[in-house]
């Protein structure tokens, strides 16, 4: 088992991974893809305006999530060891990085990497508590999801064959709510210490950092704010709608942003190419929109989210004086670790050593 994890785990092996699967959804979009020149076509129609805007709007979508994992923190922590809220942001956009261009979901350690260095004097066990904090903060997600899945079933047209993945989709989420909501804890009790079992400590910091879902008023704040969140994507995919020229209402939006999420769970290929596109165009078709275009649509959404995360991204690596070279060699760190919380300390001190060389570097060069 070793071995297997060793030849796993090795640089070789996932870029070999990595190329098949490229080369595999690089095949299936081209055989079974759309036509290809009534795609460019597509983008010569686009009003790009109408995409400004729908970017903008995903940076506000951005802000109000950073805003509602503020909370989340903020009612896990003790008082006297509260981050600060430009702290918080700018450890948001490291995460938002390195999720962007690294492999898996190492940006919530990331995240959770770049809040701890600005809380030197917490107690052991506050980095545990924050990844527990990021574990709620994505269950808070489920609130506006199911809100939005609710609307969608009752007001769009949806196919058959989505009608099934959502129904899945939407039963997962609430069940996975529910379990949360019965583990979670108030914030009574001492900070978890650094030194458990892997096992025990993902229990214990799971439940520290879901204390908010016991606290109404902190709670409703927090998923208030993942709400506006959702609403002002809803309003980048139908404004982005408008630069096509789509004649769909915003049942139509709110079906589309459904089945990208649902498209994007499992990562079956780099950013899910094509199947999110596939997974825009096909359920347009019942709004009169031709699939090439739909497709093109989809191009166009899948790269504004990404663009917002890259760009939010190099703003806060800029303010936290570290590269984008440490973020890809924070994957080592992970593949090393035996848990999150040795993962995140292992980060800190790379994110530690980095800092302290690009401000060395600055000084030379002046």
């Amino acid at each position: 088992m070793t071995s297997v994890r060793k030849v796993w785990t090795s640089g070789w092996a996932q870029a070999g991974v990595a190329v098949v699967a490229f080369v595999v959804a690089a095949t299936l979009l081209w055989w079974r893809g759309p036509d290809w020149g009534s795609v460019l076509d597509a983008f010569s129609l686009v009003i790009w305006s109408w995409i400004i805007l729908a970017f903008a709007l995903n940076v506000v979508s951005t802000l109000f999530r950073a805003l509602s994992w503020r909370l989340t923190v903020g009612q896990a922590l003790p008082p006297e060891h509260q981050p600060r809220l430009d702290h918080v942001l700018s450890s948001f956009g490291v995460g938002l990085l390195a999720n962007a261009i690294v492999p898996g979901r190492l940006g919530e350690l990331a995240r959770v990497a770049t809040l701890r260095r600005h809380l030197p004097d917490a107690p052991p066990g506050t980095s545990a508590t924050l990844v527990g904090t990021v574990f709620a903060h994505r269950l808070f997600d489920l609130v506006p999801a199911a809100i939005l899945v609710v609307w969608v079933l009752l007001t769009a047209e949806v196919p058959h064959w989505a009608v099934v993945s959502i129904t899945i989709a939407a039963a997962v989420g609430f069940a996975l709510f529910t379990v949360a909501w019965l583990g979670a804890k108030r914030n009574d009790r001492p900070v978890v210490r650094e030194g458990m079992g892997s096992i025990r400590e993902l229990v214990s910091m799971g439940r520290q950092g879901l204390s908010v879902l016991k606290a109404p008023v902190p709670l409703a704040g927090a998923v208030f704010l993942q709400c506006l969140g959702w609403l002002m994507q809803l309003l980048a995919v139908y404004v982005a709608m408008q630069a096509f020229g789509m004649d769909a209402p915003l049942p139509a939006a709110g079906l589309v942003l459904v089945l990208m999420n649902i498209a994007t769970i499992v990562p079956l290929w780099p950013g899910n190419i094509g199947l999110v596109q596939a997974a825009v165009a096909l359920p347009l078709r019942n709004y009169g929109v031709a699939y090439p275009v739909g497709f093109a649509y989809g191009i166009v959404l899948q790269a504004i989210e990404i663009a917002c995360g890259i760009g939010l991204g190099l703003v806060a690596i800029a303010r936290e004086g570290i590269s984008v070279a440490m973020l890809r060699r924070m994957e080592d760190d992970e593949e090393s670790s035996e848990n999150a919380v040795d993962g995140v300390h292992e980060i800190i001190e790379e994110l530690d050593q980095d800092a302290e060389a690009t401000r060395e570097g600055a000084a030379v060069s002046r």
